[in-house]
C-alpha cells in the first residue's frame, strides 16, 4: 500500500429497481458528531428570535442526567430530529438482458433476448439520511448515500426530506472519499440546524448515541467520525474546496516482533519503509527502501498513530523533519511534504468497484459530458493494477453514462485510453481538449483507441450525445 489512509465507516449502500418489490435500507450517520463529552445540552428554536442551533447548551437542563443515574435519550432525540433528514436519489442504471453477456456465449444467445440482447436502461433509487449544519441550508451526510448504488449507475438527482415533510431538490457542494464524507445545499431559510459538538472533550465511559433514522428503520449500521476530525473536512467542502492531505510516496510495511528486532527498533515504534516512488517526497528527501520512519513531524509513529496518518495530515508544501533508523543508526531528512493524489491514482483503483457517482474530483475525472465517460489519469500503479505495461501512456475509463453510445459500445470502468482520432493522449486534459474540439468541429462520433487487461487493443467509434 502507499500511504494508505485508515478506513473509516461501513460503505454499503441501499438500493430499488422500479418495477420490482420496494426494499429500502436506511442509514444514518451519527449524532457523536454533534456532542462533545458528556454535554447533551439541547436548545429548541425561538421563534420570536434569531435561529439558534436544536442543539445550544444551556436550554433543557432537563436532558443531563443526575449524579449517579441511568441517562434517558429520549428528550435528546425529540429536539435533534427536526434537523435529522432523509435523504434519496434516483438513479439510472444499465441492466443486461443477455444473461450471457461478457462470456463466449454473448453473441449466441443475445439474439434470443428482448432488445437483440443489448443493455437497457432503467431507473433505480437509493435512501439515506443526514442532518442539517445551518439554517441556510447545508446538510452533512455519508459520501456512500449519494453515490451510484451498483456498477453502470449515474446519480441523476437528490431530494432532501425534512421532518415535517418538506422535500427539497438538493446540490451536491463537495464530497471526501477517504472519509465518506459529503455536503449537500437545499435552498431554505430559518430551517431547523444542529452544530458540531467537541470530540476532543469526550472521555472513555461517556455517552455517545449512533443510527437515529427519520423513518424508525435501522439495520444495525453505524458509523461514526470524530467531529475534530469531520468539521474541518466540513469546512472545506462547504467553500467548495476539496481537502488536501500531504503524501510521503511510499510503500509502507508494519514491524514485525522479528523485523524490528532484525531493524534495531524499539517494538511498537516505526514502520518499515518497503517502496520509494520515484519523484515523491520521500525519494527527493533521500529517504529509502528499508529506512524505518520513526518520528514524523515531531510526533512518534505508532501501531495508533500510523505514518499514513500522520503524513496525510501535515499541509502540503510544509517542509517538516522525519526521522528514521537507517542500518541501525539514527537519521535526520528534511522532507517538503507533497499533495495525496487521489486514491485511484496511487493504487487504490478497483476496475469492479461502483461508478457514477455525483461530483467527482474535477481535477481527475475531465471526461467530456457529450461523450458520457469520465477518466483520470493512468499511473504506473493503476497500470499494474488493471494488467496493462506501467510505461503505457493514456487515461483509464473511471466511469460510463449507461445511456450513452459508449456504453452500448461496452466501454467499461478499468479500460485503457491510449489516442483520440489516432493522436496521442497522457493525460485527462488531453482527452478533454480532443474530444472537445472534435465536437466543435461538428463531427458525429471520435474514434478511441482502448486497451483491455493483457494490453490487448482495439479501435472503437463513439457517438456523441444527441
Amino acid at each position: 500500500m502507499t500511504d494508505t489512509l485508515p478506513g473509516k465507516g461501513l460503505n454499503s449502500k441501499g438500493q430499488m429497481t422500479k418495477g420490482t418489490t420496494p426494499v429500502r435500507y436506511a442509514y444514518a450517520i451519527t449524532s457523536a458528531l454533534l456532542i462533545g463529552g458528556a454535554s447533551a445540552a439541547l436548545v429548541m428554536q425561538n421563534p420570536a428570535g434569531a435561529q439558534t442551533a436544536q442543539n445550544e447548551p444551556g436550554a433543557i437542563q432537563a436532558a443531563a442526567p443526575r449524579a449517579g443515574a441511568p441517562m434517558s435519550f429520549a428528550d435528546m432525540v425529540a429536539k435533534l430530529q427536526p434537523a435529522v433528514v432523509n435523504i434519496s436519489t434516483t438513479q439510472r442504471v444499465q441492466v443486461q438482458t443477455n444473461p450471457f453477456a461478457g462470456t463466449p456465449f454473448g453473441d449466441l444467445f443475445g439474439g434470443q433476448q428482448g432488445g437483440g440482447g443489448r443493455p437497457v436502461t432503467r431507473q433505480a433509487e437509493s435512501l439515506g439520511s443526514g442532518f442539517l449544519i445551518s439554517a441556510d441550508g447545508y446538510v452533512v451526510t455519508n459520501n456512500h448515500v449519494i453515490s451510484a448504488g451498483q456498477r453502470g449507475a449515474v446519480v441523476e438527482s437528490i431530494k432532501v426530506t425534512l421532518a415535517d415533510r418538506r422535500e427539497y431538490t438538493a446540490k451536491l457542494i463537495g464530497r471526501d472519499p477517504a472519509t465518506d464524507l459529503a455536503v449537500l445545499k437545499i435552498e431554505g431559510t430559518n430551517l431547523p440546524f444542529v452544530k458540531f459538538g467537541d470530540s476532543d472533550r469526550a472521555r472513555a465511559g461517556d455517552w455517545v448515541v449512533a443510527i437515529l433514522s427519520p423513518t424508525g428503520g435501522n439495520v444495525g449500521i453505524g458509523f461514526a467520525i470524530p467531529s475534530s476530525e469531520a468539521k474541518p473536512i466540513i469546512d472545506t467542502l462547504m467553500k467548495g474546496s476539496s481537502v488536501e492531505r500531504g503524501y510521503l510516496g511510499v510503500g509502507i510495511q508494519p514491524l514485525t516482533d522479528d523485523l524490528a528486532k532484525s531493524f534495531g527498533v524499539p517494538k511498537g515504534k516505526g514502520e518499515l519503509i518497503s517502496r520509494v516512488e520515484p519523484g515523491e517526497a520521500a525519494a527527493k528527501a533521500g529517504i529509502k527502501q528499508g529506512d524505518v520512519i520513526v518520528k514524523i513531524d515531531g510526533k512518534d509513529v505508532t501501531p495508533d498513530q500510523t505514518l499514513s496518518y500522520l503524513a496525510a495530515n501535515v499541509r502540503p508544501g510544509s517542509r517538516i523533519a522525519v526521522e528514521l533508523i537507517r542500518d541501525g543508526k539514527p537519521l535526520t531528512v528534511q522532507v517538503t511534504v507533497g499533495k495525496r493524489p487521489p486514491e485511484e491514482q496511487i493504487g487504490g483503483f478497483d476496475p469492479d468497484a461502483d461508478e457514477g457517482a455525483p461530483g467527482g474530483d474535477d481535477a481527475t475525472q475531465a471526461g467530456p459530458a457529450s461523450l458520457g465517460i469520465s477518466v483520470t489519469a493512468l499511473t504506473p500503479q493503476i497500470a499494474r493494477t488493471i494488467g496493462v505495461d506501467p510505461a503505457t501512456k493514456g487515461v483509464v475509463v473511471v466511469g460510463v453514462d449507461p445511456a450513452s453510445d459508449a456504453a452500448q459500445k461496452q466501454l467499461t470502468r478499468g479500460l485503457v485510453i491510449t489516442s483520440v482520432n489516432r493522436q496521442p493522449i497522457e493525460t485527462p486534459a488531453d482527452f478533454a481538449r480532443l474530444v472537445n474540439a472534435a465536437k466543435a468541429s461538428g463531427a458525429e462520433s471520435v474514434v478511441l483507441y482502448i486497451m483491455a487487461r493483457g494490453g490487448v487493443g482495439t479501435f472503437r467509434s463513439i457517438d456523441f450525445a444527441r
